[in-house]
């Protein structure tokens, strides 16, 4: 397990310095992680990296290295450095199951420590939980683009380092990916790997054919040749039905084929008719080269005979939109043992955030379907049998009541005193737990332009504690 307690902003640092010389450090705060806009431009975002948020925290200590570092930045006294040699989490976590679907602006996490535990986490767990949390919702969007076909995750040598490789790969097949080519992920995470040969394979040898007998006699139950290395439909797909019919006839079942350039939705379909026609009707075609959603979806609406996709660069970089812009504000700190709501006012309201310590509850309706999550305070109680009322918090006159419904509460125990309630879950678990989320909410959620926008309300405490403290903070 690597300590990465130094993996953190220099300010939070120096803010911990000044909180000790102030004699606040040890005030419980209330922290909210939360996103202001849905990953890629879309109608939700799943919610991924609280597996290594929990690794962080249960190997956050300063070692003697760290501490000789620290001190010879000549920033902190002696006293502060001495007290945080001891440092250990004591405080509450609260987070989302791994693989939720969210929306903006509610708290995915929420901390409840003492203020020098709570903000010294604030870097590392955002760059965690952002960097998955937007990769998964990438591969769901690629995903439900190939309508049911596999997709495989290639971005490795295009990611932006081995740690976004890695556990890119991890959040992908979480997203909904079948497979990755990363190998070290698939060990680390126990996940399918995939992949066969590269243009260079074909280099290699005297002519594509040779090439291509060469693998398949290697590999005769695993037979996807790639075949743009030179001419798709005049060598490539006819030397690989000659290579197909060889292995077949040796009883082994030959896989497909893969193009990697040219016109994908000409090629496909060309070379379906070429493979049908040569007896071998039910062939995969993998397609590759530079794919994100919108590619699939217009090779789909044009008729591709494609029925698998490698995604490399696209998704692995999220290259459309490559931040996931999760913030963590104080919501709230007991002053002399009492509850004191805090909230961040700015010029633009998209950033003003919610006070208090709150939960969210998703509201379901009898057939299952998650109708609009409010954000309430931590204390206040919905009784199920009867109506609930909810409103928009900017248009307030939009209402919308439930009579027949279910809520659950999202925020669940990670840690409580310091002491870890995570309940640790395989990637194929998470995986299932996403189709699960996906199967709740609408289509309209799900369209890769333009989604519907879901409710995302407060509740008349939680409006009424807000709107006062924006009027307070009026005359300041």
């Amino acid at each position: 397990m690597r300590n990465l307690t130094l993996l953190t902003d220099l300010y939070q640092l120096t803010m911990l310095n000044g909180y000790f010389e102030n004699n606040v450090h040890e005030d419980i705060v209330i922290f909210d992680m939360f996103f202001r806009k849905n990953a890629c431009d879309g109608g939700y975002t799943i919610i991924c990296g609280i597996d290594q948020l929990v690794e962080y925290i249960d190997n956050l200590y300063f070692s003697d290295s760290d501490m000789e570092y620290l001190k010879s930045l000549n920033l902190f006294s002696d006293k502060f450095l001495d007290f945080m040699k001891n440092f250990k989490f004591t405080g509450d976590i609260y987070a989302v199951e791994e693989g939720t679907i969210m929306f903006p602006n509610e708290p995915v996490i929420t901390v409840k420590a003492p203020l020098y535990q709570a903000q010294i986490i604030e870097t590392a767990m955002l760059t965690m939980v952002n960097f998955q949390s937007l990769i998964a919702t990438k591969a769901s969007r690629v995903c439900f683009a190939a309508q049911g076909d596999p997709v495989l995750e290639f971005g490795l040598r295009r990611a932006q380092g081995p740690d976004a490789g890695i556990y890119g790969a991890r959040a992908a097949v979480i997203g909904g990916c079948v497979a990755t080519s990363n190998v070290l992920a698939g060990k680390k995470f126990d996940l399918p790997v995939a992949g066969t040969h590269a243009h260079s394979w074909v280099q290699k040898f005297d002519d594509e054919l040779e090439a291509f007998e060469a693998y398949a006699r290697v590999y005769p139950d695993k037979c996807m040749l790639l075949v743009d290395t030179y001419n798709v439909l005049e060598s490539g797909v006819p030397n690989a039905i000659k290579v197909f019919k060889d292995v077949s006839e040796k009883g082994y079942k030959p896989i497909g084929i893969r193009l990697d350039s040219g016109d994908l939705t000409y090629l496909s379909k060309e070379a379906k008719q070429m493979l049908d026609d040569a007896g071998f009707p039910n062939m995969t075609i993998t397609a590759s080269n530079d794919l994100d959603e919108y590619t699939i979806t217009a090779l789909k609406a044009e008729g591709a005979k494609i029925n698998s996709w490698g995604v490399g660069t696209k998704l692995i970089t999220s290259a459309d939109s490559p931040a996931l812009g999760g913030v963590y504000k104080l919501a709230a700190s007991y002053e002399d043992g009492v509850l004191t709501p805090k909230i961040k006012i700015s010029a633009n309201p998209e950033k003003i955030n919610n006070p208090g310590y709150k939960k969210v509850v998703r509201i379901y309706s009898e057939n299952g379907k998650a109708e609009a999550d409010l954000i309430t305070l931590h204390d206040e109680k919905i009784d199920e049998s009867k109506p609930l009322e909810i409103f928009h918090p900017t248009y307030t006159w939009k209402t919308k009541t439930f009579k027949k419904y279910k809520i659950k509460e999202l925020l669940q125990p990670l840690y409580i005193n310091g002491i870890s309630k995570y309940n640790k879950k395989t990637v194929t678990e998470i995986k299932n737990h996403v189709q699960y989320e996906l199967s709740t909410i609408w289509n309209q959620y799900k369209r890769l332009s333009n989604p519907h926008i879901y409710k995302v309300d407060l509740s008349k405490e939680l409006w009424d504690l807000k709107t006062k403290m924006i009027d307070s903070k009026k005359s300041l």
